[in-house]
């Protein structure tokens, strides 16, 4: 089914959603449906972002200057003391308005509930493998670890525009609590990645903080497995030189798609905003539907390493789960699927359930069918022949009828 989306405008602060885009997407003969970015109820979209244009509720122009920290990490977008925590991130919106808005992150992904768009592409990226010969700034901003990208890295597939790389971060919890952010079906993993992109259509990272589909976040679903990662090994092995906050060093270059998982075509999408202060509802996430593990040890060492500036250590540096407040989650599979299979569980490797599955239940069954045919057929002849065999038929001889007989 093809589906084009018409143009919408972005309301005021006083619409439903405060900022929700008020047009319509043609489903084929089915006539209009709600476009993605409305808040309200209705018929499900088709895909997401298609038409974010124009200012949202978040003002076009921000003041402040951007933290080379986590994602939405901010100097100066709000009164009071900028310096942030997560023990208390209810408060967030005393200086943060936009935290108490509703198109916040991260939430909680309801498999039963998504919604299956055919025009959810597979997620390309450009750029992606860094050279080991260039160096980048990896930083314990107080709130995360961060790694720099540079400007050659983009996703140029999956979304309606290309998106720049900004920079990536981690999540996580502590040695006794999973950390990530988002949780699925109120399953939380070890931790979570966010890699960071703005769209390249705005004239810089600050200027798209300020558009709805200002932002690209992939977000991935960290777990324990039995072996290490090599491709995260390049990000732990620093943490112990960057034990303080505002600690800073330099690293080689590797490749940032090793940290992402091997399906780039399954993920959720929808309209978010930054999962800390100032909380900017700008965020068109993706969170992919396929885990990556790492070791034991290597989930120890990221939520042991770092520390606050008090000396601290850095831990469950993740916020709890917003309310939807009538957004659609889009699902770039087919929900038919069996969704237990297709978002793991902890402990679980894989999320899909693939048409090999489905053909090994199959065969299964028809194996079932054929064996219990055969031992009913086998069962009936035992009965025949012992019908057969009984004492009041053993004294009968059977002879050929003769023609002296039959005269």
């Amino acid at each position: 089914m093809q589906i084009s989306v018409c143009a919408g405008r972005w309301g005021n602060a006083g619409d439903e959603g405060s900022g929700a885009l008020q047009g319509y997407a043609r489903v084929g003969a089915k006539g209009l449906i709600p476009s993605p970015g409305w808040a309200g109820t209705g018929a499900p979209p088709a895909s997401l972002g298609a038409c974010a244009e124009g200012p949202g509720a978040v003002p076009s122009s921000v003041g402040g200057e951007m933290h080379s920290g986590g994602l939405g990490a901010w100097v100066g977008a709000g009164p009071g003391d900028n310096h942030w925590s997560y023990e208390e991130p209810e408060r967030w919106g005393e200086h943060y308005p936009a935290c108490s808005g509703n198109k916040q992150s991260p939430i909680n992904i309801e498999t039963e509930k998504t919604i299956f768009s055919p025009e959810l592409q597979p997620i390309q990226l450009s750029g992606y493998s860094l050279p080991n010969s260039k160096k980048f700034k990896l930083k314990n901003n107080g709130h995360t670890v961060v790694l720099d990208l540079p400007e050659s890295m983009a996703i140029t597939g999956g979304y309606a525009q290309q998106y720049q790389a900004k920079q990536l971060h981690l999540h996580w919890g502590s040695p006794s609590t999973a950390g990530s952010e988002h949780t699925v079906n109120r399953k939380r993993f070890a931790g979570e990645l966010h890699v960071v992109h703005y769209n390249t259509k705005y004239e810089n990272f600050k200027v798209a903080l300020g558009y709805p589909d200002g932002l690209a976040v992939l977000g991935v679903f960290l777990e324990v497995g039995p072996r290490e990662n090599p491709y995260y090994e390049e990000i732990i092995k620093h943490l112990q030189k960057i034990q303080g906050e505002d600690e800073e060093v330099m690293v080689p270059g590797f490749n940032i798609a090793g940290l992402l998982p091997d399906s780039l075509h399954l993920y959720y999408r929808y309209n978010g905003s930054l999962t800390t202060p100032p909380c900017f509802q700008s965020v068109m996430w993706t969170v992919f539907n396929q885990t990556v593990m790492l070791s034991h040890d290597q989930i120890s060492v990221l939520v042991t390493s770092l520390q606050y500036d008090d000396g601290k250590p850095l831990q469950n540096n993740f916020r709890p789960t917003q309310a939807l407040h009538k957004r659609w989650v889009l699902a770039s599979f087919e929900p038919t699927l069996s969704r237990e299979r297709q978002v793991p569980t902890a402990g679980q490797t894989s999320s899909s359930f693939h048409a090999g599955d489905v053909l090994a239940v199959v065969f299964g069954v028809l194996f079932a069918i054929t064996a219990l045919a055969f031992m009913y057929y086998v069962y009936k002849q035992r009965s025949q022949n012992a019908r057969l065999d009984s004492p009041t038929k053993s004294k009968v001889i059977y002879t050929a009828a003769t023609t002296e007989n039959t005269a």
